[in-house]
């Protein structure tokens, strides 16, 4: 399994050739063409998390998973949408994935309610990913730690909007991780970290801190 950072908070898994795609906002990789997407999931309806989701659904047929009032959103603007609640397991070709709390805000780029702020677990050639959205620091994350036991996590670290860092080294240990995938930094000024304090930090909680370039890829 490769995990391939198209910045900011976007994501391609590829499993066994297939590509799945999370929160494809991809101006920090201008140059990328999503070729073989069988799957498209939005954590939230923020433009910088929904990006070019809806045109690669239409163009593509890949449907996008997103909470109901999103999803149901995407599909008036020509996407093919699964659309989901929180908290239940749904099986998908290359293994399953569920929705869970993130605490954060949601509108589309027209001002829609954008339903419930997501986090997504995977669970993928026998591991477990969990891409937290855009979220605070939240007690979900020990129950996610206790019951999901994720290998991967990718947790945004930026602040203002989300999480800094000093809270997602708290949510690391509340998940009870080995590997932390740093993500929502650095993108804009607003969110402008030292990583290097990032890598410290979360290696001396005795995890791994797993800085991925943009365009650049962690084998899981």
């Amino acid at each position: 399994m490769n995990i391939h950072y198209l910045g900011h908070s976007a994501f391609e898994i590829i499993t066994k050739g297939k590509k799945i795609l999370i929160d494809p906002f991809l101006v920090c990789v201008p140059g990328y063409e999503p070729e073989n997407i069988y799957d498209i999931f939005v954590t939230h309806a923020h433009n910088d998390h929904l990006g070019s989701a809806i045109n690669i659904s239409a163009s593509s047929g890949a449907p996008i998973t997103a909470v109901f009032e999103l999803a149901k959103y995407c599909a008036k603007k020509g996407a093919k949408i699964i659309d989901m609640g929180l908290g239940s397991w749904r099986d998908y070709s290359w293994g399953r994935a569920v929705l869970v709390p993130a605490f954060h805000t949601s509108s589309t780029p027209d001002g829609q309610y954008g339903g419930s702020p997501c986090g997504i677990i995977f669970e993928i050639e026998g591991k477990t990913i969990y891409h937290a959205g855009d979220t605070a620091l939240n007690s979900e994350m020990k129950m996610i730690g206790d019951v999901y036991h994720p290998d991967i996590a990718i947790l945004p670290i930026g602040g203002k909007y989300t999480m800094d860092i000093e809270h997602a080294v708290i949510a690391a240990e509340w998940l009870q991780t080995a590997i932390v995938i740093p993500m929502h930094y650095n993108t804009f000024d607003a969110i402008k970290v030292d990583i290097n304090e990032f890598t410290r930090q979360i290696r001396e909680i005795g995890k791994v801190p797993a800085v991925i370039e943009i365009d650049g890829s962690f084998e899981g």
